[in-house]
Formats: structure tokens, sequence, C-alpha cells
């Protein structure tokens, strides 16, 4: 049987941190604050992978108050994730995952970002689409105080 998983991050920004979305280091003069690196997008990829598979969220196995995950790159949680995935005997379909944020355009970023998270997922970029959008000045995401991350993806048993 197929399974459906969803995912939803979202981060704030600060100064003094790295933009890292979907791996990618995006130039901005701030960056999201978060115990790991913050990555908005994976985090919603992992939650998305972890809920399909019926193994809770990112939280419980990476939780903020571990030392180990500090300042870590989400891309490693992202495989780790996929390990888990693999010994329940899933994998990966297809993800298809939506950036909000009002700043900083990441158009030019969405190849890459495809990229890392089929790499980490082992299946092929064309089998991932990443999206953004604004909120036309709405909410947290339109007032530039952060950057939120939704995402679904289809796992099958092998």
């Amino acid at each position: 049987m197929v399974k459906i998983g969803i995912g939803y991050d979202a981060h704030r920004f600060v100064k003094g941190r790295p933009l890292i979305i979907g791996g990618v280091a995006v130039p901005f003069e701030r960056g999201l604050e978060g115990h790991s690196d913050a990555d908005v997008l994976l985090h919603a990829v992992g939650d998305a992978v972890l809920g399909a598979i019926g193994m809770g969220d990112i939280g419980m196995h990476f939780p903020d108050t571990d030392p180990r995950y500090k300042n870590i790159s989400s891309l490693r949680i992202l495989e780790q994730i996929q390990g888990m995935a693999r010994s329940r005997s899933f994998r990966c379909c297809n993800v298809d995952a939506v950036l909000v944020a009002q700043e900083p355009k990441l158009a030019a970023y969405r190849e890459e970002m495809q990229e890392h998270i089929a790499r980490c997922l082992g299946v092929e970029p064309s089998a991932v689409n990443v999206k953004a959008t604004t909120t036309e000045g709405m909410g947290f995401e339109g007032r530039c105080e952060g950057i939120a991350a939704h995402a679904v993806v289809l796992m099958e048993p092998f």
C-alpha cells in the first residue's frame, strides 16, 4: 500500500546566521533561527516522510535539546530519515513542496534544492518539485519575519 505524508515547518529570521534552504546557501542578510541549520524546507520534507511511514516527526528523532544536533546540516537529518524509511521497507516515489517567503526570491535556487532532496531520498531529481510563493504581504512570511514550508511525499513499499 502506498502512503502519503505531509510536513510543515516555519522558522523566524535572525541576524548572524547563513540562510540554508534545501541544502543551498542562499545569499541574504539574515538566516533562520533554529537548533540545527534551520533548513525549513528539508524539515518539512523530513516530517512528511516520517508521517508517511508512521514514525512521528523530526522533533521526536532529532530533539533540539540534544547537543548532537546543534548546527547539524539538515541534509544529514534527511539522509537519516531516508534510512528509517528504508528500514521499514519504504521508498520515496515523489515530493512536492512549497516555500512561503516574501523575501528572498528563491526561484534561482529551486533546481539545486531539488537535486539535494532527490539525492537524500534516493530518487531522480524529476521526482522532486519545489515551488516558492509570497503571501503578498500577509502573515509572518509577508512581513518578512520568517519562512514557512509545506511538503507532501508519496512513499511505496519495496
